[in-house]
């Protein structure tokens, strides 16, 4: 059995991930965030950050906050991995990705860097059969990021269903937007203890991508 740490997004993939490793019986030490230290807000999801806090209470998983401006990502990553290892006895880091390799020897190499294993639950399988297992399993999300060239912005703030899969699929748009052309944030399913409350503020754009803004609905 693994003592681990996830590497965490907030979306659907990770958290997909960290619920096999749970099931196999394995321990989560932590979940490992990484924050964009001048939006305060997790890189790529766009998650603020007292909602990570909310999302960590919720799976009973403490938080690691990782703080970068980003031209320091690798080695904030890897030194918050080797503070893992050294502080809470973590053999492993968990990560959500499922087929792209430059992703993969990414982590890895990070890995490699702190002296723990990178592990890869979702590896190689078929990416609209993971959605369905993440849907069919009882998890919740929304749809917090469009890449506006593959998915119209009113698929923002839409819950994942098969429904909505078939009609992002309809798009020309991968089921499971492996490639980018959305991100998600999970705020309920099995290993949750209570569903994340939120709210939907306005919606932003930019040249390229479509962003749903959220808050905690406990904060106005």
């Amino acid at each position: 059995m693994k003592k681990f740490i996830m590497s965490y997004s907030c979306g659907k993939d990770s958290t997909l991930a960290l619920y096999r490793m749970i099931k196999k019986g394995n321990t989560p030490a932590a979940l490992l965030v990484t924050v964009n230290k001048e939006e305060n807000r997790s890189w790529f999801h766009g998650i603020p950050e007292n909602l990570i806090k909310e999302v960590s209470k919720s799976l009973n998983i403490p938080l690691i906050l990782v703080e970068t401006k980003g031209n320091d990502y690798e080695s904030k990553f890897t030194e918050a991995l080797i503070k893992a290892k050294d502080r809470l006895g973590i053999d492993s880091c968990v990560f959500g990705d499922i087929d792209l390799e430059p992703h993969r020897e990414w982590c890895t190499a990070r890995c490699n860097e702190a002296g723990v294993e990178a592990n890869f639950p979702l590896w190689q399988e078929n990416r609209e059969e993971l959605v369905y297992e993440f849907i069919d399993s009882g998890f919740k999300t929304v749809i917090k990021n469009v890449k506006l060239e593959c998915m119209g912005e009113d698929f923002l703030g839409k819950v994942l269903t098969r429904e909505v899969v078939k009609d992002i699929k309809e798009t020309g748009s991968d089921a499971c937007g492996e490639n980018g052309e959305y991100h998600t944030f999970v705020y309920d399913g099995p290993i949750f203890k209570y569903p994340i409350k939120f709210q939907h503020l306005n919606i932003i754009k930019n040249e390229t991508h479509g962003f749903l803004d959220v808050k905690d609905s406990e904060n106005e």
